[in-house]
Formats: structure tokens, C-alpha cells, sequence
């Protein structure tokens, strides 16, 4: 008898339908652990959601951890082309600034040479000695054979030179021109000379040009702060005004002109208040991160996936518990007095009014609130500390996706498992269809036979009609 390569053929029964329900029947036990998998891997994205909100709360909780922030003060400058920079030892002030000289750099030119690239006659000099205005020099060695190209090589590629060089072309023959790298009378190119191995001086193949500005001195900024002369090599001027950094570099001064500014040191409550309102607005958004993930909707009976974690009961407990507690022994202890309130719904709150009132008459007291004062920590710091622990690699973030994702490895092995046992099954079911199926087309066929042979016998007897 011929193989039956195709359940039902021999049959005649649906065999291939029946076996195709018991594989989908077998595969609804797969059901709940693609259910339980999808669980876990929407907890693991609600968990770096979380993270994500905690991580901004950090940030914004760093900020107001900073006494600096307290004690930072803005320039505000009126007039010519001055402009101010202050540090944390800076203090409130209104200050004259008149300026009548900047500094400038020193300039030297050299006598003409014919040619920039051939060897000139160096007359036994090894080296070039730079002078400076402060009657400091520097020897630049030269080769025998140099051109005036290798000496403004050598003279650039001497990182202690001071001055910077270059070749120009005045029209009738080549100069080597020097120029001050800083300004001021004392870093002020003043001579240069060309001298042997003993350190004598020769001739050289040029000296300096005596021209009508071939050489021009350098300059000290001269101006005064309300009133009292101060003098500075440098056009940034610190140290005038205590923790302020003047700079002249941008203002043009015609010889015999004055520029004068006043500028204006006042506290900067800007950023005291946009720190603290970003502090305030940062936990709320944390908060509103939470309520989204543990929402539930009463009228359709459908949870958000975080509803009832442990993991969030206790990040919004560390955290109500460290805004609460409030700080001791200074002049401000609870949120409230700084005009933060805690709402029924869990959100702070900002009264803009009582905290712009700290912030510009009493910032000592809120860097003492929260930054601390010496070794003792503010609520900032306070919660720094809690958040930090939460966030860590021990923490309860980390904890909480480490354990939902070992749950997903645990039902992919789970499911790898179940889906072997199926196929094991569905397999079983195959071979006694397939048996099934030969023996009913056996049976068929006997049943057949027997009729013929009956019908047959009838014949034969005369009772077939």
C-alpha cells in the first residue's frame, strides 16, 4: 500500500483541520508568558522613565547645593566700551571708571636688507639678543649661514622669544619686524643686537631702523577707579575693584581722550531664583512622572504599570520625608518659610513674592537652608545624599530593572521551554493522525473489498435483484 503523505487523504477525514486546533490550543499556554514578558519589559521603560525624572531632581538639587549661587554677583556697566566680569569675592558697589591710555604692545622694525632668502654676512654672530623694557633679554641662536627667512623662523620657533616676527616689504628692501607678544612698558620690544660666541656684540648684516616709526614703545592702560590712578601692563584689569575683572580691550581711545563708565555690582537674584524655581519645578515633574505611572482609571478598570511598586512607594517617601524634615539650628528650618509649600496633591508650590524677599535682602540664610554651613548639610545636601543612594548601582532603581530583567530571562527560558514541549506534542499528535489515518484507509479498504465479494456471493445465489 502506497504512503500516506498528507493526513486525510486516506481517510477522508479533516485530520490536518483537527491537528491545526490542537497546535493553536496547545500555543494559548504560551499566552500568559508573552503577557507576563510584556509586564516586565513595560515596567523596565516605566523604570528608566522614573530614572530619567530623578536624574533631572539631581540636577536641579545640585544647583541650589552651591553657596557660590548666594554669593554671586552681576556687573552691570553704563558708558564707552567697558565690560566687567565678577568672581565670589566680589562685593555690592557703584564704581567711576575713567580711562585715558590702554595698553598696548611694542613694535621695532630693522634696517633694509636687498634679498629675504639669501645667506646674509652675520660678521661671527651665533645669536640675535632681544631687549625688553624691562631691561630683560633673550639670546635667539642663528645659523652661520641665515637668510633673513631663517632668523624670523628662528625667532617664532623659540616659544621664550616674546615677540612675534615677520618680513615687510617697505618698497626699496625686506625689514625684519618685531611685535610684543603681551602688552605693557615692561614686555616691550626695545633693541636687538647681534652677538658672537663670547657674547660680544658685531655689527650684523643690519641694524635696527631709525626712522620715524620704525620703533614704537609699548604702553601701560593707564586709568582711574573712582578717582584713585591705577596702572596695568594688561587691558584686563583685575584686582582694581575687589573680585572684578575690567575689560578695556574693546574700547578705541584717540590720543588725548578719556572713556568713562560707570559700573555697578549688585547681587544677582536672577539666578538664585531661577535655581530654586528650577529645584521646585523639577520635583513637580518627577511627581507628575509618578502619578502617570501609577495612574489607575476607575471607570475602565485599567492600572498604570507602576501601581502599587515598592520601588516608587519608597523613592516618594525618601523624598517627602527629606522636604518635610527640614533643616535645624538655622534661621530658616521648613520649606514653608521660604514661601514652598507642599500641596494635597503632592507638588510644591512657590510664593514668588515672600521668596524674591529672601533672595534679595537674605541670601545667607538660604545658602545656610540649603547648601549648609561648614560641615553641617542642607536640604540640598540632605537630598543629594537620599537621591544618590536611590540612583547607585545598589539603589532601589537599579535593583527594581535588575529584578524585572531577570524576570524577562526567566520567561524567554520559560517560553524557549513550553515551546519545545509543544512542539514535542503536535508532533505526537502528527505521527498518531498519520497511524490513524492509514488504518481508517485500511479499513475503507476492507470494507470495500467485502462488499464486492458479497455482492458477488448474491449473484451467484440468485438474490441479487
Amino acid at each position: 500500500m502506497a504512503t500516506i503523505t498528507s493526513l486525510g487523504v486516506g481517510s477522508g477525514l479533516d485530520l490536518t483541520g483537527l491537528l491545526d486546533q490542537l497546535q493553536d490550543a496547545e500555543r494559548g499556554k504560551l499566552a500568559p508568558i508573552t503577557l507576563q514578558k510584556k509586564q516586565q519589559e513595560a515596567k523596565i521603560s516605566a523604570y528608566g522613565q522614573l530614572q530619567t525624572s530623578l536624574d533631572a531632581f539631581q540636577d536641579a538639587v545640585a544647583k541650589i547645593n552651591d553657596p557660590k549661587l548666594y554669593q554671586s554677583l552681576s556687573a552691570n556697566v553704563r558708558g564707552d566700551g567697558i565690560t566687567a566680569t565678577t568672581t565670589a569675592s566680589a562685593l555690592p558697589g557703584s564704581y567711576r571708571v575713567e580711562v585715558s591710555q590702554l595698553a598696548t604692545s611694542g613694535t621695532l622694525a630693522s634696517g633694509r636688507v636687498d634679498e629675504k632668502d639669501q645667506a646674509l654676512d652675520l660678521q661671527g654672530a651665533t645669536s640675535l639678543k632681544l631687549t625688553f623694557g624691562s631691561g630683560d633679554s633673550v639670546d635667539i641662536a642663528i645659523a652661520a649661514d641665515s637668510t633673513l627667512n631663517s632668523i624670523r623662523d628662528a625667532i617664532n620657533a623659540d616659544k621664550n622669544s616674546g615677540v612675534n616676527a615677520t618680513i615687510i616689504n617697505d618698497g626699496e628692501g625686506y625689514r625684519l619686524a618685531l611685535s610684543s607678544k603681551a602688552t605693557g612698558v615692561e614686555a616691550s620690544i626695545d633693541s636687538f643686537s647681534f652677538v658672537d660666541a663670547a657674547d660680544a656684540v658685531v655689527t650684523g648684516p643690519f641694524g635696527e631702523a631709525t626712522e620715524a616709526g620704525a620703533k614704537q614703545q609699548g604702553q601701560d592702560a593707564a586709568l582711574t577707579v573712582n578717582g584713585i590712578a591705577i596702572s596695568s601692563a594688561k587691558n584686563q584689569i583685575e584686582g582694581a575693584i575687589q573680585g572684578v575683572t575690567l575689560n578695556l580691550a574693546e574700547l578705541s581711545i584717540e590720543e588725548g581722550e578719556t572713556a568713562s563708565s560707570t559700573v555697578n555690582i549688585e547681587r544677582d537674584t536672577l539666578k538664585q531664583r531661577e535655581a530654586i524655581n528650577g529645584f521646585v519645578k523639577a520635583f513637580n515633574d518627577l511627581k507628575g512622572t509618578v502619578g502617570k505611572l501609577t495612574a489607575f482609571d476607575s471607570e475602565s478598570g485599567s492600572a498604570a504599570v507602576l501601581l502599587g511598586d515598592s520601588a516608587v512607594r519608597t523613592i516618594e517617601s525618601r523624598l517627602r520625608s527629606a522636604l518635610t524634615g527640614g533643616v535645624e539650628g538655622g534661621e530658616l528650618s521648613t520649606l514653608s518659610q521660604l514661601g514652598i509649600t507642599l500641596q494635597r496633591d503632592g507638588t510644591l508650590k512657590t510664593d514668588d513674592a515672600k521668596l524674591s524677599d529672601l533672595v534679595a535682602n537674605n541670601p545667607q540664610a538660604l545658602s545656610a537652608f540649603f547648601a549648609g554651613e561648614g560641615t553641617k548639610s542642607g536640604l540640598a545636601g540632605k537630598l543629594e545624599t537620599s537621591i544618590g543612594q536611590m540612583l547607585g548601582s545598589n539603589g532601589v532603581i537599579k535593583g527594581a530593572i535588575s529584578g524585572a530583567e531577570n524576570q524577562v530571562k526567566s520567561l524567554d527560558t520559560r517560553y524557549a521551554r513550553m515551546e519545545k514541549s509543544i512542539e514535542s506534542t503536535i508532533s505526537r499528535y502528527r505521527s498518531q493522525f498519520s497511524q490513524l489515518d492509514v488504518m481508517v484507509a485500511q479499513m475503507n479498504s476492507m470494507s470495500s473489498y467485502l462488499t464486492q465479494q458479497f455482492d458477488a456471493l448474491d449473484a451467484q445465489l440468485g438474490r441479487k435483484k
